[in-house]
C-alpha cells in the first residue's frame, strides 16, 4: 500500500471555547476556525456541483450494466466509465469524458458480493477503484500467510476485476484509549451537532463507545458533556451523544480548525470520487486530501464496516468521529484507516447521509438539515469562513 506523505494543514494544539463550552481533547464544532485553500486548482462550488451531477446523472440514465461509475477528473471535468461505444457517444454528447472499460458496475458489484460472502479476515479491505476498473483487495501486516493465500485463491476464482495488494501498517479505528474522555472508552472527536427537533446531540463515530458511554470535556472526567444513547458499530460506524442539560443550548455547526476561525456547515451531501476534501480532528487538527473510492468495506479487528468513503487523508488515534467536509458541505465522520500524519496513509469515513437517515436527525442550524442528493466537491476554500462570535 502506498504511503505518500499527505499534507497536514494545521496541527491544533489548543482548542478554542465558544459559548462557555470547553471540551479539551474532545473537538467541538461550535468552535470557530478557518478552512485553508485546497492544494491545486478546482472549479467554483456551483460549477463543481454541476460537474459531479453530470457524471452521476449519466450513470443513472445509462445503468450499471453499461457503466462503471463516474468521478471528477484531474482537470475538474466529469469522467464516466462505459462499456460500449454507444454509451461513450452519449456521455460525450452530454459534455462529459467517456472512458472505455472492460467491466461494468454490475461485474464489479458481483465481485464484491463474493468477497463479502467469504469468511471474514481481520486486517483486510476492498473497494471498487473506478479509475482502474478494478476491485482492489488490501491486506495489512497482521494478515497471516495462510489467510493471504486463501484470499488470493478466492480472487483468482472471481477472475479479472480483482487486484490483490499487501500494504504497510495496520487497519485500526482511530480511538485513543490513553485519554479518559468518557467512561471506559477513550479520546474521540465530535463530528457534527444534530437535532431531532426536540433536543441537541453530537454525531460521532460508533466505535468510540457503546450506548451508555459518558463523555467529558476534561481529562479528569469532572465536566460532563453528554451520554451516548445510540451506537452502530460494527456494520456501520456512527453514534449519537445526547448533550447533558444546558450543554447543547448554543450548538451550531462551525467546524473548528484553530486560530479562532471557522467554516460554517451549510448543507449535507454524498461524497464523490475525485473530490477534494478536508478532515478535522482533536489530535492532528486539519488535513486535506481526496476521495478515492466509495462503498468501501473494512475488516477492522473489532468487526466489519461497509459503505465507507475511502480517502488519501491521514488521521491518528483521537481523530475518530471528526468531521469530513468540503466547502461548507458535511460529508462524513472519521472511522479508521492505516498509517499516520507523518508517513501518510488511508482514512475511511462513515457517510453522513446514511447516519442522519438511520438516526432520524438533521444537522443543527442547517436549512432542511439533509442532502439535496447532489455531491459537492471542493472549490476555493475561503468561502464560508467566519470569525468568532459570528
Amino acid at each position: 500500500m502506498r504511503h505518500a506523505r499527505r499534507r497536514v494543514v494545521r496541527r491544533v494544539t489548543r482548542l478554542a471555547a465558544v459559548g462557555g463550552l470547553l471540551c479539551g481533547g474532545l473537538m467541538v464544532t461550535q468552535a470557530m476556525a478557518s478552512e485553508p485553500p485546497a492544494s491545486g486548482s478546482a472549479p467554483p462550488t456551483s460549477t463543481a456541483r454541476t460537474v459531479a451531477g453530470t457524471g452521476s446523472g449519466l450513470v443513472s440514465r445509462l445503468g450499471d450494466a453499461r457503466t462503471a461509475g463516474s468521478w471528477i477528473g484531474a482537470d475538474g471535468e466529469p469522467v464516466v466509465a462505459v462499456t460500449d461505444e454507444e454509451a461513450a457517444a452519449e456521455v460525450k454528447a452530454a459534455g462529459a469524458r467517456p472512458k472505455k472499460v472492460r467491466y461494468s458496475m454490475d461485474d464489479l458489484n458481483s465481485a464484491t458480493e463474493k468477497l463479502r460472502s467469504a469468511p471474514r479476515v481481520a486486517g483486510t479491505s476492498w473497494v471498487i477503484d473506478r479509475s482502474s476498473n478494478e476491485v482492489v483487495v488490501r491486506a495489512d501486516k497482521t494478515v497471516s500467510s495462510k489467510d493471504w493465500k486463501r484470499l488470493t485463491k478466492l480472487a483468482e476464482e472471481i477472475g479479472g476485476p480483482v487486484r490483490m495488494e499487501r500494504m504497510e501498517g495496520t487497519y485500526t479505528t482511530r480511538l485513543n484509549g490513553g485519554r479518559p474522555i468518557f467512561a471506559s472508552g477513550g479520546r474521540c472527536s465530535v463530528g457534527f451537532n444534530v437535532t431531532n427537533g426536540q433536543g441537541q446531540f453530537i454525531l460521532t463515530a460508533g466505535h468510540c463507545g457503546p450506548a451508555g458511554s459518558v463523555w467529558f470535556s476534561d481529562t479528569a472526567g469532572t465536566q460532563q458533556v453528554g451520554r451516548t444513547i445510540t451506537s452502530n458499530f460494527p456494520g456501520a460506524d456512527f453514534s449519537l451523544v445526547q448533550y447533558a442539560e444546558g450543554q447543547g443550548d448554543d450548538a451550531t455547526n462551525v467546524v473548528d480548525i484553530g486560530d479562532g476561525r471557522g467554516v460554517r456547515i451549510t448543507s449535507v451531501a454524498d461524497a464523490t470520487v475525485g473530490q477534494k476534501v478536508f478532515r478535522s480532528g482533536s489530535t492532528t487538527g486539519l488535513a486535506d486530501g481526496e476521495v478515492t473510492a466509495l462503498d468501501a468495506t473494512v475488516n477492522y479487528p473489532e468487526g466489519t464496516v461497509t459503505g465507507l468513503i475511502e480517502t488519501t487523508l491521514c488521521a491518528e488515534p483521537g481523530d475518530s468521529g471528526g468531521p469530513l467536509f468540503s466547502e461548507g458541505v458535511a460529508l462524513g465522520v472519521t472511522s479508521g484507516g492505516n498509517g499516520d500524519c507523518e508517513s501518510g496513509g488511508t482514512t475511511f469515513f462513515q457517510p453522513i447521509n446514511k447516519a442522519l437517515t438511520a438516526l432520524n436527525v438533521q444537522l443543527t442550524g442547517v436549512e432542511g438539515g439533509s442532502s439535496a442528493g447532489e455531491p459537492a466537491p471542493a472549490a476555493s476554500a475561503s468561502e464560508g469562513a467566519v470569525a468568532p462570535g459570528a
